[in-house]
């Protein structure tokens, strides 16, 4: 049972300073939850970082003092947080388990539930493994844990990347000359909102909120909005009807290609990622080849 409670905090503890470790500055930033902000937070950040190290470490060699200091390293954690719900600051970056973790009412329980678990151990109150057979056995199992773990983030990502594959179906959006703004015409609307600096595209999706398929497409343009490459923009029919009205969509969902300037190179209704993929292929093939009059 020791070694059991040991593995467990050892690895809570590792991966809490993993996780802080990997977005240090975000880390640092969500110190202001607790009032502590600027070079404070960063020296506070790092040192939280290096003493939930060397706990493990600590724990890991069988130090008498190590469970004692896990207890009230927690014990603090459990404190802090407390006092921060206390203070209205839920929702708020934590920094518990990573950077981007929030602040909630179950945080100090949490914090608590380990301290008791560390509390116990420092007590002596949990049987010392008889045999070795048993420790290694501990190991297995935290080793198996771990790997179920990350077999699970595997499948949930394939099942994502399955996801994206049904979205891509049928070849070629629907593009009418009559429907939509005019291929070749510049339009104010699109300049609405700033392209990033990398941005070679604009992109204008047409969607309603009482559309079914514009609720299954939604995958698929967020999946496109995630390249740095195109700057999307979604125009709701309600809150954007001044815009859906200068460029004559026929409905939704329905989208536009256009250069960075507003010039519009393709568009067509799309019923998935295929098709509006095929609407900024069409678009790119334009740009290139047929120089277009605004």
């Amino acid at each position: 049972m020791t070694s059991a409670l040991t593995t467990w905090l050892v690895l809570t503890l590792v991966a809490s300073a993993a996780l802080k470790a990997r977005r240090p500055r975000l880390a640092a930033q969500a110190l202001a939850t607790y009032g502590v902000t600027g070079a404070a937070a960063r020296v506070a950040s790092g040192a939280t970082i290096a003493l939930e190290l060397g706990l493990a470490a600590a724990l890991t060699a069988g130090a008498r003092w190590a469970p004692a200091a896990a207890c009230g390293l927690f014990a603090l954690f459990a404190l802090l947080s407390a006092g921060a719900l206390a203070r209205g600051r839920r929702g708020r970056p934590c920094a518990c388990f990573g950077a981007t973790s929030r602040l909630e009412p179950s945080t100090p329980v949490r914090a608590v539930a380990l301290a008791a678990l560390a509390g116990a151990l420092a007590a002596g109150w949990p049987p010392d493994a008889p045999t070795s057979y048993e420790r290694w056995l501990t190991v297995a199992l935290a080793l198996t844990v771990a790997a179920a773990a990350m077999l699970g983030v595997a499948v949930l990502a394939l099942a994502r990347e399955l996801g994206v594959l049904r979205l891509d179906r049928g070849a070629g959006a629907l593009e009418i000359a009559q429907e939509g703004p005019a291929v070749g015409t510049r339009q104010p609307w699109a300049l609405a909102s700033p392209a990033s600096a990398r941005a070679i595209l604009r992109l204008a999706v047409f969607t309603s909120q009482g559309c079914p398929l514009c609720r299954e497409v939604a995958p698929a343009v967020a999946h496109v909005s995630a390249d740095p490459l195109v700057a999307v923009e979604e125009f709701d029919e309600e809150l954007a009807a001044r815009a859906w009205g200068e460029a004559g969509v026929p409905g939704s969902p329905y989208a536009v290609a256009l250069t960075l300037d507003g010039v519009v190179l393709a568009k067509g209704t799309f019923n998935g990622l295929g098709q509006l993929e095929s609407i900024l292929g069409t678009a790119r093939f334009r740009e290139r080849e047929q120089p277009l009059a605004a």
